[in-house]
């Protein structure tokens, strides 16, 4: 009897078994990495949302005198990406330093790593 004459599986919806052992070795090799995938995802959206947190509330507790528009619009273009570019950010005045300086730490503070803040002077 050939593999083609033997009665569909039930757990495949037919076939002889080859779909469910192609099924667990897709889910055992395919699963970990989109797994890791998902979970870097997942962390990525988490550091972010607490970036803009943090950038929000520096803004509002102290202010944005002292801060140019590239310092501003950088931050603007670093969050609308998903906090993924835009990495060229460079404090150029004493306020800019101060607030990145802010910004590090409170990034920090949530678990990233302090390159993950979009500061980069060239």
């Amino acid at each position: 009897m050939s593999w083609r004459d033997q009665s569909p599986s039930p757990a495949c919806g037919g076939g002889s078994g080859w779909g469910a052992a192609a099924l667990a070795l897709l889910l055992t090799t395919a699963t970990p990495h989109a797994l890791a995938q998902t979970r870097q995802d997942a962390w990525q959206r988490e550091k972010c949302a607490a970036y803009a947190t943090a950038w929000t509330e520096a803004q509002r507790r102290f202010g944005t005198a002292g801060l140019g528009p590239s310092f501003i619009d950088g931050h603007a273009a670093f969050l609308a990406s998903g906090c993924r570019t835009g990495r060229d950010i460079c404090p150029r005045t004493a306020e800019e330093l101060a607030m990145a300086d802010r910004l590090t730490v409170a990034a920090m503070n949530t678990g990233t790593a302090s390159t993950f803040p979009p500061f980069r002077c060239r």
